[in-house]
């Protein structure tokens, strides 16, 4: 999702266990064995509901985190925590359910049904897709309003605006008609005019994007080619509607994140960034129409000032005002305790993803430019110990080693027999280090200082590094400015505040979403259309490949999910060829609550249990 971060083919073995226990699970945050490839541990983790008895409405549910959202913005953010936070106040199209089991499998959100070519929403051969809004959806205004198809479309259309362009364009760019030549245009308009940005969307459309002419609460997306993964997309907050309100302001400014108007069973009644957000109910959701939200709880409160070690104790305490982890999570010397003693409030997901990786800065000034190198690149990975890193996730048990792109459970992913393309060899990182004409290298390591694990990694690889003759200098930063700071801004890629970035990535979709690694963090397509280059996309390093490049985009345009996974294996092998970036773990997520909180179904989305549908009990 994505940064850590999101059917039409459910993946082969989707399970909510803590590591799936097939050869084609995986989790988000996969973990790993050194040496192995990326296949998950066969070890399983029941889910722990703590069902309770009878669901109790009421209450107020505390949250307790470490830092913000990205965007308060559903067209843009692109967070599994700005998805979270989304969950209470913004509905899509398609949605995951709070059903064990079935966490990973679209349903109706805000549409009739999930498009099919049997129920008529799928066809001339997959490149036209059809939904309807029901009924009763309505935004939080005076008076309440239907939400309409003329909404979905404005709210795609914000979505590549040039302020703040959602960081996964290149998953659909190039494939929704038209689009790619809207984008090319929104980007010559000025970043900080709301007006301008207003005007050019709209006055301009996007051929594959309408509503539907037969039903003001339809809309019609057409696809240049038949893509078997379209649908699952629909499920990304970037298809969400958008009310004509927003027109007012920047795309994903602060201005409209203190104005945002609610379709989702709570509105937002105050937003403190990197502080507080606050959740009431919104009497303009029918139940009735969200078959996805129970809404338990009658408000939500979110303080995201703590620390991971602090809120760990006020959870297992059962504290007041403290019920469930907002983007804090047990951390790593904690989880084996809980794991050993069997305790009920933990739960582990797979998340199917791969976060930790690390990110290679080709751009970087550094050291001559020496990133940009392969050769370096390929050196620096095998200076990595990779089952030290694992030891810093909690161990493989919780955190499968992963020596590819693709974590299993994604179509194309590696299996159990092929090999770590850059095993740990200390020596041997010397002596090509050396070749490559650099006895000495001086890295700078960017990390989330406020979270535990990432800055466990970053020291265990200051560590491993010195034995190479490599040396490392930290560049700890609050984990809301990660992304929207450091790694979206090309100039700082380009100015050498950072050669190597600890960085977190989860599927957009699930099951045939291997291009949502590809496309978003691999695709540099020379700086053309479609490009992955931040802000577009998620390519932090930079990195280019024309074979890559040229593999994405035939895999992405086949109707069959076989035949592109075999064109995904060839991109996969290529890209760590080029030491792109260095996969650490396709982890499953530990998360722990409250013994008063009932109904906890992790969604591997949003990486904790669904706040809409917990309940709670007197403590």
């Amino acid at each position: 999702m994505r940064r850590s971060r999101a059917i039409s083919v459910v993946a082969t073995c989707v399970t909510l266990a803590l590591v799936a226990g097939c050869s084609s699970s995986g989790s988000t945050n996969g973990s790993k064995k050194s040496g192995s490839s990326g296949g998950a541990s066969s070890q399983q983790f029941p889910v722990n509901i703590n069902a309770g008895g009878t669901p109790k409405r009421g209450g107020t549910l505390h949250m307790l985190g470490t830092g913000d959202v990205d965007y308060m913005d559903p067209n843009i953010s692109y967070y599994s925590v700005g998805y979270l936070g989304l969950r209470m106040w913004s509905r899509q199209l398609l949605t995951y359910p709070a059903v064990v089991g079935k966490t990973t499998e679209v349903v109706p959100d805000m549409a009739t049904q999930v498009p099919t070519a049997s129920n008529g929403g799928v066809t001339d051969g997959g490149k036209t897709i059809k939904l309807t809004i029901k009924k009763g959806v309505k935004w939080d205004t005076t008076p309440a309003r239907q939400v309409t198809g003329a909404d979905l479309v404005r709210g795609f259309k914000r979505a590549c605006n040039p302020a703040e362009p959602f960081g996964g364009m290149p998953d659909f760019e190039s494939l929704i008609v038209g689009l790619a030549q809207y984008c090319a245009g929104f980007a010559k308009v000025d970043p900080k005019s709301a007006s301008a940005i207003a005007g050019y969307a709209n006055k301009n459309n996007i051929a594959g994007v309408s509503v539907d002419p037969s039903n003001p609460l339809g809309v019609v997306y057409k696809l240049n080619t038949p893509a078997s993964y379209f649908v699952d997309m629909l499920a990304m907050p970037v298809f969400s509607p958008s009310p004509k309100e927003y027109d007012k302001y920047i795309p994903a400014g602060a201005e409209l994140a203190q104005h945002t108007i609610s379709d989702g069973p709570y509105k937002i009644t105050k937003y403190s960034p990197t502080k507080e957000i606050d959740f009431a109910r919104n009497a303009a959701w029918d139940p009735a129409t969200d078959s996805v939200r129970k809404a338990y709880v009658n408000n939500v409160v979110v303080n995201e000032t703590g620390n991971q070690d602090t809120i760990q104790t006020q959870l297992q305490a059962n504290a007041p005002n403290a019920d469930m982890e907002w983007d804090a999570f047990p951390s790593n010397t904690t989880v084996p305790s809980l794991l050993q003693k069997k305790d009920k409030n933990l739960n582990v997901t797979a998340t199917f993803g791969i976060t930790p990786y690390l990110v290679f800065d080709s751009v970087s000034p550094n050291n001559g430019g020496a990133m940009k190198n392969v050769a370096v690149r390929r050196a620096v990975t095998e200076a990595i110990n990779r089952q030290h890193l694992t030891v810093d996730l909690s161990g493989s048990a919780v955190s499968p080693p992963l020596t590819h792109v693709l974590p299993a459970g994604i179509s194309g992913a590696k299996d159990n027999s092929s090999p770590n393309p850059y095993p740990y060899d200390v020596k041997k990182a010397k002596s090509d280090l050396a070749k490559a004409g650099h006895k000495q290298l001086t890295l700078k390591i960017l990390y989330r200082s406020a979270k535990a694990d990432s800055k466990a990694i970053f020291l265990t690889l200051q560590q491993d590094f010195k034995a190479a003759g490599i040396n490392v200098v930290g560049q700890g930063v609050p984990n809301a400015d990660f992304y929207t700071k450091y790694l979206q801004v090309p100039s700082v890629d380009k100015n050498g505040t950072w050669d190597i970035a600890i960085a977190s990535w989860g599927p957009d979709w699930y099951g045939d979403a291997a291009k949502s690694f590809f496309a978003p963090l691999l695709y540099g397509n020379n700086g053309g259309s479609g490009t992955a280059f931040p802000p577009n996309g998620s390519d932090y390093g930079f990195y280019n490949n024309a074979q890559v490049n040229k593999l994405t985009d035939q895999a992405s345009s086949q109707a069959s999910a076989a035949a592109a996974g075999k064109l995904w294996q060839q991109a996969d092998k290529v890209a760590m060829k080029d030491a792109a970036l260095y996969p650490i773990t396709t982890p499953n997520q530990p998360n722990y609550h409250a013994a008063h909180v009932h109904n906890t179904i992790p969604i591997p989305a949003y990486q904790v249990p669904d706040p809409t549908n917990v309940w709670l009990s007197s403590s």
